[in-house]
């Protein structure tokens, strides 16, 4: 799953992607590395962040989902927490929803994204943007982290979204410590028991820049790291800024963990 921000605040690539032209560029690049899923986001949710309007959100997102429509034959998905947003981009074919809150945040996402019949992915975080690394703290941080992503299967399930159209996220970065997101990692297998695919989004994140002391702009072996430790552990999917570099470092790794792909048949 390759990020495509059209923010001007986003941690790693604000601003880059803000025109319709560059946002397409990104797009079509993008296609050409080898991703497989086009995630768009037009509210920026790193630590601190300030949300904006279901209006400013929408207006931003339309003329580029629609001419990536026109141009890209790709699935997109859409970052986004806020049902009405969700309604107006499915309207205009987008096949996923990505949502941060794992349903708990609008009331109305589950009937919308059910009445749409298209896929979700459910994010655990603790607090908000705004305030989830103000401090997070768990008694027991896979198990809390599994009951909230099993509520929110719970909850689309109730409101019509079938079974096979759920990913789970366990939320790398919202409302963890460099502990936490390090554990998660180690752990993933555990979220196995939910039965559902699970994305790992590691790309570029503060934990990185704190094992490796470096910048935003040089976390990018790190993430490949993480990708792969990821799939190692059970990841299905993975969200990157860097797609070329993350499908050859997922290639390897499958490759290796998933050997029997490049097995003759019998004859």
């Amino acid at each position: 799953m390759g990020i495509l921000n059209i923010t001007p605040d986003s941690f790693y690539d604000g601003g880059k992607c803000l025109q319709v032209s560059e946002a397409i560029q990104k797009a079509r690049q993008m296609g050409a590395e080898g991703v497989d899923i086009i995630d768009i986001g037009a509210e920026s949710t790193r630590p601190g962040a300030v949300p904006i309007s279901e209006d400013e959100e929408i207006k931003k997102l339309v003329p580029i989902i629609k001419q990536i429509r026109k141009e890209i034959s790709l699935p997109v998905s859409v970052d986004t927490y806020k049902a009405r947003v969700a309604e107006k981009v499915l309207d205009l074919g987008v096949h996923l929803i990505n949502d941060i809150s794992g349903l708990h945040f609008d009331p109305r996402m589950a009937e919308v994204i059910a009445e749409y019949k298209s896929g979700v992915i459910l994010m655990h975080i603790q607090g908000t943007p705004r305030d989830m690394q103000k401090n997070p703290s768990y008694q027991r941080l896979i198990p809390e982290i599994k009951d909230y992503l099993e509520e929110g299967i719970k909850k689309a399930q109730g409101a019509g979204i079938s079974l096979d159209q759920i990913i789970i996220d366990p939320g790398i970065g919202f409302g963890k410590t460099l502990v936490h997101n390090l554990q998660i990692i180690q752990g993933l297998l555990e979220f196995e028991s939910l039965d559902r695919p699970i994305l790992l989004g590691p790309s570029r994140k503060s934990f990185i820049g704190k094992v490796l002391d470096l910048p935003v702009e040089e976390r990018l072996e790190g993430t490949l790291a993480a990708c792969v430790v990821g799939i190692m552990k059970g990841a299905h999917m993975v969200r990157v800024h860097d797609v070329k570099a993350a499908v050859r470092a997922c290639k390897v790794a499958d490759a290796i963990f998933r050997p029997q792909q490049f097995e003759k048949p019998l004859s």
